[in-house]
């Protein structure tokens, strides 16, 4: 697409178009042959690769071939990481170029001049460069790389460098030093240049020729202004960030300032992968976050972390603060629900368990994350960030004020100051103008809705799946029949946050009822959905034009920029149409329009003071004045027109907004009666018992589940998986909250344990959930701790893993949450993984009492609690076949029915898995007999557990608590717990009487 044959004017004329001395030299080959043939221009440029000072000057002296240097200094860019396919290339170049060296062959420069000629061109072209060589590069505070305050986005220039520098030259580099991080297309005449370490970049990755010319006769190449357009938004989708250095006058405005005068130039436009607004953004919203990490005056490890996340295509700002603790989980949470492109944070001021949270979601998230450090978030006190933003008059648009926002943040200094670093990479990034139109608003990650936090959402498979990352087999593909960008960006909003009030959950199922008994109208929905663009971001680039501070003052772009706002304004108009439509044909439904506008509020749609009289005019206007919108040859008139309609339609912006999330509920709704229509497997509405029903005088929380099947695990032959019964909690037979499940390894554990959270997550959202049928008291917290693995490169053990996240389960549960154990203690030692797993399950049945599923290998743990009164024993179901029809010569087949069962498992059958599993059977023999032996020595060590399936731990305690009143010889001073132990203990002899049994 960008191979274009002519990087640079074919007509030297257009050349000359610029006043610049240096930029039209006979030593141009375009301008010494003077014909502008395409044939003997192309010839000019040869691939040059990568060379330093250093290299250049020993080839003058050596006459030796290049050697390649992979430490050029250049744009660290896409987030000091670059992509993997951007890797695969450097490595494919490297390789080839080593080959090239290797045959002898030598590198072909630009000019038909003898050799020694050449070298000594490149010679003068290094020694101007110096202070670019990697062993000479400087920050602007003049610190070297291994310095650690060196600021990668500077550039040191010597002074005398700087002083035999022609002035285009100055006007380059005195941009180019303050954005290393950046590529700068320098505008020259017709032409968009790149130089140096950014021409290598656009070698690569655009395949265009590189040459030794442009500004000061250095590394080049260029794209015509029709094609610079595209050129940027290729570079930010492969996450490089780009700049454009853009003329202010023409050439003879210049010539006529005086004869030696220099076209002025300015750095108007930074697009980022996080802040760009043109393109097709798609249904991932591009969010820029700051984060500022503070301290406690607690001393128990806890941290405060403050943050601030623009979209800028939308014009939106979100401040806010967490707690956090060691585990940085909240900390996930936050990057899972943002899903950043782009995080910001200070390089010394972030603790490495920060920093390595950072790294772990960056490989979870739903787009590429880039991390920048800085070297300080901000610089300013509060007070100053405050003054800042009144005097720039930032957020003046705003619905909301900054102080509004910030008195609904917990921490809201440290929050400032992550605004304050925010502020300050918007405007290095020249976008002023997001920063005075942008809506501000306060953002909880937890508050209101039920809590997961970013290792839950990554164990679950929520938005990524565990083997590529990708959305296939996730629960967000499983929901998402949504229509609309928007509609898919709310959808994964209320997935990261369900409902914790059964009230909300009602309204939505209702909702959801309601368009499932009318297929007909959940097909008109649809029909007008697809007609529709992305109505937030035209809402948003619609606002940001009203006042255009940058490019549009500019005379060479204003044409250009007018023409995209007609563009953009009649798309939201006649997309507003189609909006108000669709909200107009809903309106004669009932009851489906009653439960809808219990979801959303809709502003006044019909008669006079409605929405759809008042947008009629616009309509006519777009009509009479732009009637090919999408390709309007725009007049200098245009602008006047264009802004008065625009500021008129905004008046009613906040009517607008209301719309649009009207629209995307109903595509999010519509979604869920989809999904809950067609699913492979039965659906039902889950019953959400509200909370003045699961009071510990009525029994407390309760989770039941019948035929219940994981929605997106396809069973065997691509079936629907095995149907199993969950029941926690209040019940026929007893009160039990905790299932020990126990089974064969692949036995379907895992996924009955991650169905349960799944269709507990569906019902919070307002969705149908897989069940037969479902009844339940809101969960406030899920946590999970799935899954054996490790992370290498943040120096985390599969153990130490275990250990995080069960630490967080422990100091955060309450009884309302629902805990998911999977294999704990597993990642150790025998003795210390079924220590650990002994005292975490003992600590959250006793204490905690949550809803709790504990699968485990550990088959002492099955005789420990067998007669504990709040933990049931379940197992998955296995059996064998005969030897005839076996899969192993030596013995039966293990097959696996995936169906829960009441009692313990006998054991895993880790043998016969081994075998499956294709380990040789002389190899599973001696296995099985050294099973044998160590069954006999280590059964010694939990023999005491295995006399102790009729007398629980629970019923030591009781026992010391009865001793222990024996005691007392004053009735105050029982206390309530003993109390309820005697009670307990009443119950439990009492049941044990009735059956039989003996107690002690």
């Amino acid at each position: 697409m960008f191979r274009r044959a002519l990087p640079l004017p074919l007509d030297p004329l257009s050349w000359s178009q610029s006043s610049d001395d240096s930029l039209c030299k006979s030593s141009s080959p375009l301008c010494a042959n003077g014909k502008g043939q395409h044939q003997e221009y192309e010839g000019a440029f040869q691939p040059m690769v990568k060379n330093t000072a250093v290299s250049l000057k020993a080839k003058a002296n050596q006459l030796k071939p290049i050697e390649i240097n992979d430490d050029v200094v250049g744009p660290e860019t896409p987030g000091m990481q670059p992509l993997a396919s951007h890797a695969k290339r450097s490595r494919d170049d490297e390789s080839r170029f080593r080959s090239l060296m290797d045959s002898g062959k030598r590198v072909r420069f630009l000019e038909d001049s003898p050799s020694l000629n050449l070298t000594k061109k490149e010679a003068e072209v290094a020694s101007r460069f110096e202070w670019l060589d990697p062993s000479r590069i400087k920050d602007a505070s003049g610190r070297r790389p291994n310095d650690p305050l060196y600021d990668r986005t500077t550039l040191y220039i010597p002074p005398d460098a700087l002083k035999k520098m022609s002035a285009s030259q100055k006007q380059y580099w005195s941009v180019k030093c303050k954005y290393m991080d950046v590529m700068l297309f320098f505008k020259v005449g017709k032409f968009y240049e790149l130089y140096e370490m950014d021409a290598e970049i656009g070698h690569k990755e655009l395949d265009w020729k590189i040459t030794l010319s442009g500004v000061g006769k250095c590394r080049q190449v260029g794209i015509s202004e029709s094609g610079i357009d595209d050129a940027v938004q290729n570079l930010v989708a492969r996450g490089y960030k780009v700049g454009r250095v853009e003329q202010l006058e023409t050439s003879e405005e210049a010539k006529a300032r005086g004869a030696n005068s220099v076209i002025q130039r300015k750095l108007v436009q930074v697009i980022t992968p996080s802040t760009t607004v043109e393109g097709n953004i798609g249904p991932d919203a591009n969010h820029l976050l700051a984060i500022k990490e503070g301290s406690t005056s607690l001393d128990d490890g806890s941290v405060v972390y403050g943050f601030a996340f623009v979209d800028c295509a939308r014009l939106r700002f979100w401040v806010g603060s967490i707690d956090d603790d060691a585990s940085c989980s909240a900390l996930g949470a936050l990057l899972m629900q943002v899903s950043p492109k782009e995080v910001i944070y200070e390089s010394r001021g972030l603790s490495k368990g920060a920093q390595k949270a950072l790294r772990k979601f960056s490989l979870h998230g739903s787009t590429t994350l880039q991390l920048t450090p800085v070297q300080s978030i901000a610089d300013l006190v509060n007070t100053e960030i405050s003054d800042l933003v009144r005097s720039k008059e930032y957020f003046k648009r705003s619905f909301h004020s900054l102080d509004y926002v910030l008195s609904k943040v917990t921490h809201h200094e440290t929050a400032m100051c992550a605004l304050g670093g925010l502020i300050d990479n918007l405007v290095r990034l020249k976008l002023d103008d997001v920063l005075q139109d942008g809506d501000i608003y306060p953002y909880q990650v937890y508050r209101g809705c039920l809590k997961m936090d970013g290792q839950t959402l990554i164990n679950l498979e929520i938005f990524g799946n565990n083997a590529d990352g990708g959305k296939t087999g996730t629960l967000y593909k499983y929901l998402d029949n949504c229509v609309t960008s928007s509609g898919k960006r709310l959808l994964r909003n209320w997935i990261c946050r369900p409902l914790k009030d059964a009230e909300g959950i009602k309204k939505r199922l209702d909702a959801v009822d309601d368009l499932m008994t009318r297929p007909e109208i959940v097909s008109q929905i649809a029909q007008h959905l697809r007609k529709l663009s992305d109505l937030e971001l035209l809402l948003g680039r619609t606002k940001s034009s009203l006042q255009l501070s940058g490019p549009l003052l500019l005379p060479l772009l204003a044409k250009k920029i007018l023409k995209q706002r007609v563009k953009v304004f009649g798309s939201l108009v006649k997309g507003l149409r189609t909006a108000l439509s669709l909200l107009l044909l809903l309106q004669n439904e009932q009851p489906l329009t009653s439960s809808l506008t219990k979801v959303f509020k809709l502003p006044i749609l019909a008669g006079s003071d409605g929405l759809d009289q008042f947008l009629s005019q616009f309509e006519a206007a777009v009509d009479s004045d732009f009637p090919n919108y999408q390709n309007h040859n725009v007049t200098d008139s245009d602008a006047e027109t264009l802004t008065i309609l625009a500021e008129l339609l905004l008046e009613k912006a906040t009517q607008w907004f209301e719309v649009v999330h009207a629209i995307n509920c109903i595509d999010v709704l519509r979604s869920f009666a989809v999904t809950s229509s067609f699913s492979s497997g039965s659906m039902c509405r889950p019953v959400i018992v509200p909370e003045s029903f699961t009071g510990k005088d009525n029994g407390g929380p309760v989770l039941k589940m019948k035929g219940l099947w994981h929605p997106f695990a396809l069973g065997e032959n691509g079936c629907v998986p095995v149907p199993n019964d969950i029941i926690l909690g209040e019940n026929e037979g007893g009160h039990h909250r905790t299932l020990l499940l126990t089974g064969p390894n692949m036995g379907g554990k895992s996924t009955l344990l991650r169905a349960t959270c799944l269709a507990v997550i569906m019902a919070q959202i307002g969705c149908y959930v897989p069940c037969e049928s479902c009844v339940l008291s809101a969960v406030d917290i899920i946590f999970t701790r799935l899954g054996a693995t490790d992370r290498i490169m943040t120096g985390e053990s599969t153990f130490y893993i275990e250990c995080t996240e069960t630490a967080s389960v422990l100091q955060n549960a309450t009884q309302d949450s629902l805990v998911i154990l999977d294999e704990l203690g597993r990642g150790t030692s025998t003795f210390d993984g079924y220590a650990i797993a002994y005292a975490v399950f003992r600590h959250l049945i006793e204490n905690v009492n949550c809803r709790l599923l504990f699968a485990t290998h550990y088959h002492p743990l099955t005789k420990e609690f067998a007669s504990h009164p709040h933990v049931k024993m379940q197992h998955m179901a296995c059996a064998f076949k005969s030897k005839s029809d076996g899969y192993s010569k030596c013995g039966e087949e293990l097959v696996f029915l995936y169906r829960l069962a009441s009692g313990a498992s006998p054991e895993s059958y880790g043998l016969q898995v081994a075998l499956k599993a294709g380990i040789p059977e002389n190899t599973v023999k001696v296995a099985s007999k050294a099973s044998q032996q160590m069954k006999k020595s280590i059964g010694r060590s939990f023999r005491s557990s295995e006399q102790r399936s009729e007398f629980s731990t629970l019923h030591e305690d009781w026992l010391k608590t009865l001793v222990s009143f024996s005691r007392i010889q004053d009735s105050k001073s029982f206390n309530e717990d003993d109390l309820d132990s005697l009670i307990c203990l009443w119950y439990e002899l009492k049941a044990a009487f009735r059956s039989g049994k003996q107690m002690f």
